[in-house]
């Protein structure tokens, strides 16, 4: 089965992050990690319940990170490893990111 992490700001600003070849992260580390990251980029809800999804987590962190985080070399291992903890949080193997309506796709 494929499994791929898309992270895009549109056309021109797209990033694929396959990981078909890379070890899946534990659901419970991903999370870890997702809300490690979230405190580090300073992240604020989108809801104003205050509640944040696991989703919303994801797009605020790749929103906070920004394109260099996802689009220089020497950022891939952070990039790829939020794409596997994008994938496991969610527990989808295909996931696209799109930052530029704010929406997760499976």
């Amino acid at each position: 089965m494929r499994s791929q992490v898309k992270v895009s700001w549109g056309d021109a600003n797209t990033y694929l992050f396959d990981l078909d070849e890379v070890q899946p992260m534990p659901h419970e580390q991903a999370r870890i990690w997702l809300d490690q990251q979230f405190q580090a980029w300073d992240c604020d809800p989108i809801r104003l319940s205050g509640k944040v999804l696991t989703a919303d987590k994801v797009l605020l962190v790749a929103q906070a990170a920004g394109k260099q985080q996802f689009a220089l070399p020497e950022n891939r291992e952070w990039a790829l490893t939020f794409s596997r903890a994008a994938s496991a949080a969610l527990a989808k193997p295909v996931v696209t990111v799109d930052l530029a309506t704010m929406a997760i796709g499976y």
